[in-house]
């Protein structure tokens, strides 16, 4: 893959954002993000399209806040205004990534001539239809059984474990699939979705009492508090912490995560296939495939959970 390393020009106004490069651009580019500029899973998808589609076209963004705003009328809302702007922007291509982007958006469009490209949706796209004949993407996948084998690995005779995790859609779909796959490996996995710290922190202490626990996304619960987050698991964790997500290690005990970027960059990288002529309808749907392990060493240390040499070994503590 080859970068492309120009000044960029930024306009900021109305939640919209436009880049533009010293480079003449023929081409236009439209990414919708479903949720805010600062959530790092959304600035993570963002870094890797910005990077490989730097001189390739005109880039403007879109952000749906759908992380902070859940409710089914303000996404609908932020839907129409994107639907807006590519009536007026009119895009050789749209990114849009994560589920409310293609829930909402994207299957307004089937059989349009203008191409899609998805990325982030979690699991399975079938809810959606997809592919069109004018989309295609990447769906995001979550190392499932490579992570249960570290647990089982570092914790003894595992038959329960929880799910604690925001009360969004993302994380629906993912503990339906966490648990239907932990069931067939003999272990049971309880949810527990929560919209407010109070109730993270109580869950949280409740959660002792089982195996272990996939601390899995604080986005969306309204009131986040890292400090208070990082007190409570230095006071209260008896039990091994994992999660998926990179920005929750501060938080949990080991992570084998997600890299956004991969996510960004394959989009990208498509968009310019289809800015050069190739059909969409002849790019298949692909799934994610690069993870990162990492450890809280002091975290560990401070509950006085041990973990096995292969699994340190492989590690990273530079999270």
């Amino acid at each position: 893959m080859t970068i492309y390393r120009h000044s960029l020009f930024l306009i900021v106004f109305l939640g919209l954002t436009i880049f533009s490069t010293n480079i003449p651009a023929e081409h236009r580019c439209l990414l919708v993000m479903s949720y805010h500029k600062g959530y790092a899973w959304n600035d993570g998808i963002e870094k890797g399209v910005e990077e490989t589609l730097k001189g390739r076209c005109l880039l403007k963004k879109f952000f749906m806040d759908s992380k902070r705003n859940t409710s089914v009328s303000f996404i609908r809302k932020k839907a129409a205004e994107a639907s807006a702007l590519i009536s007026s922007f009119r895009p050789d291509v749209v990114i849009a990534c994560d589920d409310n982007a293609a829930k909402y958006l994207v299957t307004q469009y089937k059989g349009s001539d203008i191409p899609f490209v998805f990325c982030g949706i979690n699991w399975t796209a079938e809810e959606y239809g997809f592919p069109y004949k004018n989309v295609t993407g990447m769906i995001e996948v979550v190392p499932i059984v490579p992570l249960l084998k570290i647990i089982k690995s570092n914790v003894h005779n595992v038959k329960h474990g929880v799910y604690l995790s925001s009360d969004v859609i993302t994380e629906h779909k993912d503990f339906k699939r966490y648990k239907k796959i932990y069931r067939e490996h003999g272990v049971k996995l309880t949810g527990y979705f929560v919209k407010t710290m109070k109730d993270w922190i109580s869950y949280y202490r409740e959660s002792q009492k089982s195996d272990f626990i996939i601390v899995n996304n604080f986005a969306g619960i309204v009131d986040w508090d890292p400090d208070t987050a990082k007190k409570i698991v230095y006071q209260h964790s008896k039990k091994l912490t994992v999660t998926n997500y990179r920005w929750m290690m501060p938080y949990a005990m080991l992570g084998l995560t997600k890299k956004p970027e991969e996510h960004g960059r394959w989009a990208a990288q498509v968009a310019i296939e289809v800015l050069n002529g190739t059909p969409i309808s002849n790019i298949p749907i692909t799934i994610n495939r690069e993870w990162e392990l990492f450890v809280n060493l002091e975290l560990l240390q401070h509950a006085n959970i041990k973990l096995d040499k292969n699994t340190l070994k492989r590690a990273s503590s530079a999270w």
